[in-house]
């Protein structure tokens, strides 16, 4: 499928000067790039849901057995 972006002048340039020493079209350079970003981001909504049930604000769990399961783990430096 074909795409218009626009994008600055430099980074196209940099775009350009990197699929050169690479020795790729610039398509290819800008589908490998986009393929990084999503892989990059592709659990982005699991952490983010995972934070939120992780919340102090959130959380449904009793204050008292809070407590109780703070006090079981070890007391360690960092």
């Amino acid at each position: 499928m074909k795409t218009a972006i626009s994008i600055p002048d430099s980074l196209f340039c940099t775009a350009e000067s990197l699929a050169e020493r690479m020795g790729m079209s610039r398509s290819e350079l800008y589908r490998h790039a986009l393929e990084s970003y999503i892989e990059e981001h592709k659990h982005d909504k699991v952490q983010d849901a995972l934070d939120n049930v992780y919340t102090e604000e959130s959380s449904s769990v009793d204050e008292a057995l809070a407590e109780m399961q703070w006090a079981s783990l070890p007391k360690e430096d960092w």
